[in-house]
């Protein structure tokens, strides 16, 4: 049996151990221990985590612009998938963001992820044609 509960940034250390355990996720320099707690704090209840006998075994990030939401980093475990445990996280953030009034909400999915798409997919989500993703890095580090 799983336990979903909002994330905190008291689990940080085990979010980003299971990022940069879990192929095609990504850890760049905002995903730091202090942008991540500003994120929380700005997003507060939109960021969940899974836990099953104490162990954390997936999570999910989520936020909104005032108009649309926004989900980032839904990771399960390798071992823990097929549960519904991502569905589960990403069924959490959209209650929550629906709460607030956001009613369409946005994932990027990096081109290097091969199970992501066919997750989305799945779960009925679009992938969009229409636009395309443009990024400033003020600092000029592709790790920003």
């Amino acid at each position: 049996m799983h336990t979903l509960r909002a994330m905190t940034i008291d689990d940080y250390d085990a979010v980003v151990d299971l990022m940069k355990q879990t192929p095609g996720v990504s850890f760049r320099d905002a995903d730091s221990r202090e942008s991540t707690s500003r994120y929380l704090q700005r997003n507060l209840g939109l960021s969940f985590v899974c836990e099953i006998d104490s162990q954390l075994v997936g999570c999910i990030m989520s936020g909104h612009d005032g108009r649309r939401g926004y989900l980032q980093h839904l990771i399960v475990r390798p071992t823990h998938r097929r549960k519904g445990i991502a569905k589960a996280l990403v069924e959490s953030c959209l209650v929550e963001l629906e709460d607030l009034g956001i009613l369409k909400s946005h994932i990027d999915v990096m081109k290097g992820n091969l199970s992501g798409p066919a997750f989305w997919d799945s779960q009925g989500w679009k992938l969009r044609f229409d636009i395309d993703r443009y990024s400033w890095l003020r600092c000029g580090d592709e790790n920003a």
